[in-house]
């Protein structure tokens, strides 16, 4: 009797994986096409087979479409587009180091510049940059907004395993022929995503992510970003 867990893939399937994984890329605009609630529900059941520390599972997944959504993103739009407003909000756990180093300040410019130079943005138009920041709280358009929030007392691990899952979500996505772009700029305005989703005290929100058909005539869905070399960042110790 066949056991699937041990049987060795085929070509084809590990082709598939392969597959999933390299072509996942943020996008950043995105078609009005549904997407099922019963493909979503499906998409997730597979990514909660992420592992996790003692199978803790900590992820709470928050999903809004049509009216709840546009309530969300209303709200935050008006917040950061308002500069007293916006001074009011600050994010409630640092996603980014305090101090940049090469090689990652590196990379982080080159992405920002590769993007704005696929929209033709200049150096210096802080309106346009403004604009573009601020398509994050629309999901850029995605007819489906992920919201993910964690138990405040989970600890570093659980967030190492919250990664796997997110990962899971966008993987499972692209074998079904979505795209995702998951985003940290929800997290400056945890406070106002509490209040319009009614978080319980103990949730705290982690990122959210958009999930869609990408347009394929949207300039900025062009970027893909680099990747190190396997050399560059590996070590293989034998002996």
């Amino acid at each position: 009797m066949s056991n699937k867990t041990f049987d060795q893939p085929t070509p084809e399937q590990t082709a598939a994986v392969d597959t999933a994984i390299t072509t996942r890329h943020s996008m950043r605009a995105f078609l009005p096409t549904e997407v099922p609630r019963a493909l979503i529900e499906e998409l997730l059941q597979v990514a909660a087979r992420a592992p996790s520390g003692t199978n803790t599972q900590p992820w709470q997944v928050h999903v809004l479409t049509g009216a709840a959504k546009k309530r969300l993103s209303d709200r935050l739009v008006a917040a950061y587009d308002d500069p007293e407003e916006l001074s009011t909000h600050s994010e409630e756990y640092a996603y980014y180091p305090r101090e940049w180093t090469s090689p990652f300040i590196d990379r982080r410019r080159k992405v920002g510049w590769d993007l704005y130079g696929l929209l033709g943005i200049t150096k210096g138009d802080k309106s346009r940059m403004h604009d573009q920041h601020g398509r994050n709280y629309t999901f850029f358009d995605a007819p489906v907004g992920l919201m993910f929030t964690i138990d405040r007392v989970m600890q570093q691990g659980s967030w190492l395993d919250y990664g796997m899952f997110l990962q899971n979500v966008m993987v499972a996505a692209r074998a079904r022929g979505l795209h995702t772009c998951p985003q940290a700029a929800f997290t400056q305005f945890h406070r106002l995503i509490a209040e319009e989703l009614q978080l319980a005290p103990n949730q705290m929100v982690v990122c959210g992510m958009a999930l869609g058909y990408a347009d394929p005539a949207a300039i900025e869905n062009s970027l893909v970003t680099e990747r190190a070399p396997v050399a560059e960042f590996t070590r293989f110790l034998a002996d």
